[in-house]
């Protein structure tokens, strides 16, 4: 049986890169798609769940989740590390664990270790 993953995290346009300086909108959605292939190559379907700001981010992760059942829901670094983004952090987890109550939860460090965080829960 395939394991199924749902990555949620800002949508690269949505980032300000005066934060992160070298990253750039490119570059994150590079490493996003690299570490979906390598959850892919180890087994993982995988989808991507990008919010696109805090007011919306609860309704557009809770859509995402009603449309599998997922085993594991990463949240990425970028909403979970920034202080400015508590608030839709808490509101992420809250939605994670109304609709995915069955799901565990995994956290990345940055845009690159995506299938490290998934595989300590899977």
């Amino acid at each position: 049986m395939t394991r199924k993953v749902i990555m949620i995290g800002w949508h690269p346009s949505a980032v300000d890169y005066d934060r992160y300086p070298g990253l750039t909108a490119e570059k994150l959605k590079a490493a996003v798609d690299t570490d979906k292939m390598a959850l892919k190559e180890l087994g993982f379907e995988t989808q991507i769940a990008f919010i696109q700001d805090a007011e919306t981010a609860a309704e557009d992760a809770r859509a995402a989740l009603s449309k599998e059942t997922y085993d594991v829901v990463l949240i990425g670094a970028g909403v979970r590390k920034d202080d400015d983004c508590f608030l839709v952090f808490e509101q992420l987890v809250n939605v994670v664990h109304e609709c995915a109550p069955q799901a565990k939860i995994a956290f990345n460090t940055g845009p690159t270790d995506s299938a490290a965080a998934v595989q300590r829960w899977a």
